[in-house]
């Protein structure tokens, strides 16, 4: 198999990914942004469930490309005997393989760990679950608001006094994703340091993830004996911030919590006063007194119309934003300065919108992607490359193989 001329910094990093849905296919998306060779697997029949996940259309699964992007597609049904032979031979030219089905399903497939390093000894796996490979849960689905509820994130969102809140996004996944990138940056950066280290085992837990980005709440809650709860949007571990309505309905987010900024913010609404008052003198005194100063602000900000507001506090360098819609962000002027939306190439629509890749690299200008692959488009390319001729493709395809 060919290795990719893009100048990423994964160059030559082959990656074949048979994940499902959401999070483990969005770690080998991140990763092939960067230069890695990434080869979609998914069974003949299309039956992913992202590609009937919203957005879609009657023609075209609009999520699956676009989360997808990058990548060459195959189809493989690695539980027939003959699907685990060619997956087999297939595995050896690869260095990462993505998958995120429950614990203990490839081993039932008879492509349990040990199988695979025999054929490919420098392979490493990458097992995304909900869960984690042991423990009393790990058989349970896992799915995003099940990683977000039970990580306590559902629990820090939504009014006080109301009840948890979900956002209208599945943001586990998408934090379980990039944990699965990371895992595979450091098992390419040991190999680029030790090239005769085995591949590795990963155990990625997607609850687990979440709950290493809410670090700080273990920590909050055994030494200040306190649990941190839903406050809107107001935050409760500095002050002031919070998303404020303005005079003309426009919804904007303030963050005042430093001291410097927060006298900057004093200045701008004409009441030095609060500057001066020993009640909002430090973060920790904001902080006791938080409703008494978030309704000043409120009231200040109900008082004037946003693009007016802005720039108030923009000239006084107070970090402000109107809360944007996806349509502010299309048409946001630094956005647009910086290209941080592009168009993928599409072989039926054209192309179509989506976020460029992150992060950049001076001096290495990153190629746009194509959208995500149909079922099985590259079937005789990859099948080709290890010596599958057209012939036996086609009869892998009518046994329902391929």
């Amino acid at each position: 198999m060919s290795i990719d001329t893009t100048n990423g910094p994964l160059r030559g990093l082959r990656i074949l990914d048979m994940g499902t849905v959401v999070a483990a296919p969005f770690a080998s998306s991140l990763c092939a942004d960067l230069g890695a060779q990434v080869v979609k697997l998914e069974l003949p029949d299309g039956s992913d469930p992202l590609r009937f996940l919203a957005p879609v259309e009657p023609e075209h699964a609009l999520y699956w490309k676009v989360l997808n992007r990058g990548k060459r597609g195959i189809s493989l049904d690695v539980r027939k005997p003959q699907g685990r032979a060619l997956f087999l031979q297939l595995i050896e030219d690869f260095d990462v393989l993505v998958e995120n089905f429950r614990p203990g399903t490839l081993d039932r497939w008879g492509l349990d760990f040990a199988t695979l390093q025999a054929h490919n000894p420098r392979l490493s796996v990458l097992r995304l679950t909900g869960f984690g490979q042991d423990g009393p849960y790990a058989n349970r689905p896992g799915f995003a608001r099940i990683f977000e509820a039970m990580s306590g994130l559902a629990n820090l969102t939504g009014e006080e006094g109301g009840s948890p809140l979900h956002i209208n996004f599945p943001l586990g996944d998408s934090v379980a994703g990039l944990f699965g990138a990371f895992s595979i940056a450091a098992v390419a950066a040991e190999r680029a340091r030790y090239p005769d280290a085995p591949g590795r085992d990963i155990d990625l837990s997607a609850t687990e993830a979440l709950l290493r980005v809410l670090e700080p709440l273990p920590v909050e809650r055994e030494r200040t004996g306190t649990e941190r709860a839903r406050s809107g949007a107001r935050a409760t571990y500095t002050a002031p911030s919070n998303i404020y309505r303005t005079k003309d309905g426009v919804w904007i987010t303030i963050v005042g919590s430093s001291d410097a900024t927060f006298r900057r913010l004093c200045t701008a609404m004409g009441e030095q006063e609060l500057a001066n008052d020993a009640r909002f003198a430090s973060n920790p005194q904001r902080m006791a007194h938080l409703r008494e100063l978030d309704d000043r602000i409120a009231d200040w900000c109900a008082r004037h119309a946003q693009a007016e507001l802005c720039s108030l506090l923009d000239s006084h360098s107070v970090p402000c934003c109107k809360v944007y819609s996806i349509d502010d962000v299309l048409e946001d002027p630094h956005f647009k300065a910086r290209g941080a939306l592009v168009r993928l190439p599409d072989p039926a629509l054209g192309s179509l919108p989506a976020p460029a890749t992150v992060p950049r690299f001076k001096g290495s200008p990153m190629s746009v992607p194509r959208t995500g692959p149909d079922v099985g488009e590259h079937n005789a390319e990859i099948y080709g490359a290890i010596g599958v001729s057209a012939d036996e493709l086609t009869r892998l395809r009518s046994l329902q193989i391929i």
